[in-house]
């Protein structure tokens, strides 16, 4: 990261009051054309309809409701149905087909290493860049954070977490500690991170994706109390499906968003730069489950409307205009080229831009021609639905005029043949495109040696013979009951440089089992070996702030054991973490597998 740069007292007394002139004198602290800070704010699983600026009497939300009424609404903002395609294209700028990223899981989410992010645009224009939460889009390097534009990182590379308080987290490529709720923890980080940054010379961009309200529903009482027990007001439109335990706790866990998003705005209020710092808030797909989202058809997963589209909000003090609402449709696509366009740097040109400038809808007078009509794509495997500034084209080849119809209630396709017959031509062909996207990067092995270090987790492991992973979803994920010496643990490796490299492994062991020896193989070239000595059986983590009683998520700590140096040669194959001796009723549980050039 670069270095804050401080002044003396004098001198900076007298820059003080020239910008205080300068200000002065424009009417705008940022009319002296210097490049504006930026926040970007993303959740995870938050429906439209879970703000009350949505119309949701069930909960307040008014620290992110003030951007709307400070900012612009952008009314038909559109995002991807899951997790890591939405991050890519808002990083990329591009549809996510195109950048490696085809799912949530077992590697889909890794952004390719060629594709170039708004944090590669904004570090080469001269902003300090930092991230905090939840990445989604790769963890060894090349595709780490770290790797990938932001000099800061502070949160986890995975799909999801398994628990919400004091957990193992991600510092820069390192492991620490985190402290309290993830939430208020990941907002703890990009405070100190804009405190900090306020001070120096160069403007930052700061990218805090939170985590929640993704399962699981862990929410401090503190949060939880409000909500505990009550029939919501306003429910899903077909109410037979709402598990209200989860729209209790989800409520909770916006609840906690809009407090944080309350800390990050009163920092940047503090430190004097509000009107300097454009802000963005959306979030990643439709809600984790059936609850009010206005008559919106659809959840996440989905390619309605409920399942794609977002709530977005943009505020700049003095620039963007308070309280207006924008009904063109845009998406997560046009987020690098419009924070760009404010900010005046260049755009990638490595490869071509799926999204476009918003700034001409805006900031109107800057408009020197008609916002042209265009056309959104979404794709859900081999289904892909269309949205027109006026109509949906769905998956299933209905049309809707979603203006009228927001909960895709009546099919109108009998009377524009014309549109639909364009639509479905459009359809097919980027289903084409995509299924041939997909199966490009379907086989592509981790990367080990890209980095001085790297961690591979066993989400990213194949288990084999009796091992069971600790919850249904790969995502955080540990392995357990080995209990027969001919099972073993493989990663797909792609080995970037040859040499040297102590392993490590992060294990449980109970007592009965110590004395056992695992080893570690690369193909038949090179095996090293290691008895397990100590034991460390931890209990799992107190799940009693867990909402939802059926949870499948389950969470302990892990200790270290060096293996000892293997040599890896460059090139793909296949790390295998085996059984030498078994002296007790099962090998060891396992979480993740280090391996740090020598």
């Amino acid at each position: 990261m670069k270095e804050s740069v401080f002044v003396n007292a004098p001198v900076r007394s007298l820059h003080c009051l020239l910008l205080v002139l300068l200000t002065l004198a424009t009417g705008s602290s940022h009319a002296n054309n210097s490049k504006p800070n930026v926040l970007v704010i993303l959740t995870d699983d938050q429906g439209w309809g879970d703000l009350s600026i949505s119309g949701n009497t069930n909960l307040a939300t008014p620290h992110i409701d003030s951007l709307a009424r400070d900012g612009t609404t952008l009314d038909a903002f559109y995002v991807c149905q899951v997790c890591a395609p939405t991050r890519a294209e808002f990083l990329t700028g591009r549809y996510y087909p195109r950048t490696g990223v085809s799912g949530v899981t077992r590697g889909e989410g890794r952004l390719n290493p060629d594709e170039v992010t708004v944090a590669d645009v904004f570090t080469k224009g001269g902003y300090t860049t930092g991230a905090f939460g939840k990445w989604h889009n790769g963890t060894q390097p090349p595709y780490h954070p770290n790797d990938r534009g932001f000099e800061e990182y502070y949160g986890f590379t995975s799909g999801h977490w398994s628990h919400y308080f004091d957990v193992p987290m991600d510092h820069n490529g390192k492991r620490v500690r985190g402290e309290g709720f993830i939430i208020d923890d990941i907002t703890d980080k990009a405070v100190a991170f804009i405190e900090r940054e306020s001070k120096a010379e160069e403007p930052f961009f700061c990218y805090v994706p939170y985590n929640t309200p993704h399962s699981p529903m862990m929410v401090p009482d503190r949060w939880y109390a409000k909500f505990d027990g009550i029939d919501p007001a306003m429910r899903h439109r077909d109410p037979g499906k709402e598990d209200l335990l989860m729209t209790r706790a989800a409520l909770a866990l916006c609840e906690n968003i809009d407090w944080n998003v309350g800390r990050l705005l009163r920092a940047l209020e503090k430190e004097g730069i509000e009107e300097d710092t454009i802000v963005i808030y959306f979030s990643d797909n439709g809600p984790n489950s059936y609850r009010w989202n206005g008559d919106l058809k659809g959840r996440k997963g989905s390619i309605d409307e409920g399942g794609l589209r977002s709530p977005f909000f943009i505020r700049w003090p003095g620039e963007i205009t308070e309280g207006r609402h924008l009904p063109q449709i845009a998406g997560a696509i046009d987020l690098l080229p419009t924070l760009a366009d404010f900010a005046g740097l260049d755009l990638p040109n490595e490869k071509p831009l799926d999204g476009r400038s918003l700034r001409p809808l805006l900031i109107p007078e800057d408009n020197q021609a008609d916002w042209p009509e265009r056309e959104l794509l979404s794709v859900r495997r081999k289904q892909v639905s269309i949205r027109t500034q006026r109509f949906r084209y769905d998956a299933a080849g209905k049309l809707y005029e979603i203006a009228s119809d927001p909960g895709q209630r009546a099919d109108v396709a009998e009377s524009h043949p014309a549109l639909v017959k364009r639509l479905a031509k459009m359809a097919e062909s980027y289903i084409k495109e995509t299924q041939a996207a997909f199966a490009a990067n379907a086989d592509r092995p981790f990367t080990v040696g890209y980095g001085p270090v790297t961690q591979l987790p066993v989400r990213d492991a194949v288990e084999h013979g009796s091992i069971q992973r600790s919850s249904k979803a790969p995502n955080n994920s540990f392995l357990h009951s080995w209990t027969d010496p001919a099972d073993s643990i493989t990663w797909d490796v792609d080995v970037g440089a040859s040499g040297e490299y102590e392993a490590v492994l992060y294990y449980t062991c109970a007592p009965e089992n110590v004395g056992c020896e695992v080893k570690l193989s690369m193909d038949s070239t090179a095996e090293i070996r290691a008895i397990v000595t100590e034991p460390f059986d931890p209990t799992h983590y107190d799940k009693s702030l867990e909402r939802m009683p059926e949870s499948h998520y389950h969470m302990k700590d892990f200790q270290p054991i060096t293996l000892g140096t293997i040599r890896l040669d460059k090139g793909r194959g296949t790390l295998r973490l085996g059984a030498a001796k078994m002296t007790g009723t099962a090998m060891v549980d396992v979480h993740s597998l280090v391996l740090q050039k020598i």
